[in-house]
């Protein structure tokens, strides 16, 4: 069954524009959000890296930019890998990922590229030590779900991710790094991480080449799992599991979430069945799935940024700049609850841009923290 969604026309950057994207998301304290508010507000990735020293001298802080030898040198060790950074906009960046809040400007791509893309996903996550029924009925949905004409993603980890991986290989599968391209995590799933190359599917990752996964690296990566999925299902999970906070990441990026159910008498269904008390649709064949994304995946996608070079005087240029009375007034307003930035824009009076530029400098001098939904909040200290 061809599920293939509906796509507008890609981009494609220039290979400078590739270096110098590459080293804004590379440069201390730019996460996706910042990179997006400063090519916003600057115009390109290229101007934003020239008032990346000013913008964090505003506030004492000496960043680390990422200088265009290292850029190229990732690029090199890409390329050995067999692997390449894609752009948001380009055909095969994920279309749902482009979807969430704050998405990956770049990500690093193994494998297969816009066939796999462009067909609809499903994530399958689970329980580590899963028990040999939760492996054998993820192993039922995601082979249903490959001949259903979906692409199957998970994190590559012990026990369901594994299953739902292994059993998906003959249509094509999705799997999702912590770490660099390179570091693969666990080391036990090596053969099967090379399967998915070999069968036609792909490892993606947000993380620079030779980068260690840390544990707060892996709910990052479940943000990505959940992301690039029209819907999560989660096959065995325990109360307090990797696996709820990518249905909790899926419900706010507004995917289905699915849930086998268990028996009480198991704590590794625990998480699960308490989803399905919570709303999550119950999952117990290949249709229950098929039937709630059929309706959704019609859709056609919003399309890709504009990242075209401003060319002479533009509105950017004649932005106001903020003075220290409008640092105190938003620092004022800020505090450990997350706050809407819209919010923060009407109670301050302050205009939109110079309150934008205001949090790119909390957030390269590490003040700051982003939250779903464009809330914002203090960090202590």
């Amino acid at each position: 069954m061809n599920h293939a969604v509906q796509r507008s026309a890609s981009i494609r950057l220039t290979d400078d524009q590739r270096i110098a994207w590459l080293r804004l998301i590379r440069s201390e304290n730019v996460g996706p959000a910042t990179f997006r508010d400063l090519v916003n507000h600057f115009g390109s990735a290229a101007a934003s890296l020239e008032a990346l020293p000013g913008l964090a001298g505003r506030t004492g802080r000496k960043i680390r930019i990422a200088d265009a030898a290292e850029a190229e040198r990732e690029l090199v060790g890409l390329a050995r890998l067999g692997a390449r950074i894609v752009a948001i906009g380009e055909g095969d960046y994920p279309p749902w990922l482009r979807e969430i809040d704050a998405p990956p400007p770049l990500i690093a791509v193994r494998g297969t590229g816009e066939r796999l893309m462009i067909q609809p996903m499903v994530a399958i996550v689970g329980a580590r030590n899963a028990s040999v029924a939760g492996r054998k009925m993820a192993q039922i949905l995601a082979r249903d779900l490959g001949r259903e004409g979906f692409v199957v993603a998970s994190g590559l980890a012990r026990g369901i991710d594994a299953a739902a991986h292994e059993a998906a290989l003959e249509a094509g599968t999705l799997a999702v790094f912590a770490g660099g391209l390179d570091r693969l995590y666990p080391p036990e799933n090596e053969a099967l991480a090379a399967r998915i190359i070999q069968q036609g599917g792909a490892h993606i990752s947000e993380m620079p080449l030779g980068w260690e996964p840390r544990a707060r690296d892996f709910p990052r990566r479940n943000r990505l799992v959940s992301g690039v999925a029209a819907g999560v299902v989660v096959v065995e999970a325990a109360e307090r599991s990797g696996s709820l906070i990518t249905a909790r990441l899926a419900g706010q990026q507004g995917r289905v979430v699915f849930a086998v159910p268990g028996s009480p008498l198991d704590p590794r269904a625990a998480g699960a069945n308490r989803l399905i008390k919570e709303g999550a649709h119950l999952v117990t064949a290949v249709d229950d799935i098929v039937a709630m994304l059929a309706p959704m995946l019609g859709r056609a996608f919003s399309p890709p940024p504009d990242w075209s070079e401003p060319a002479g005087e533009t509105d950017l240029d004649r932005r106001p700049e903020p003075g220290e009375g409008d640092r105190a007034l938003l620092l004022e307003a800020l505090g450990p609850v997350p706050t809407v930035i819209d919010d923060l824009i009407r109670f301050t009076g302050l205009p939109a841009s110079v309150v934008q530029v205001l949090l790119i400098e909390l957030d390269l001098a590490g003040r700051i923290e982003r939250h779903p939904g464009q809330r914002v909040a203090l960090v202590d200290g």
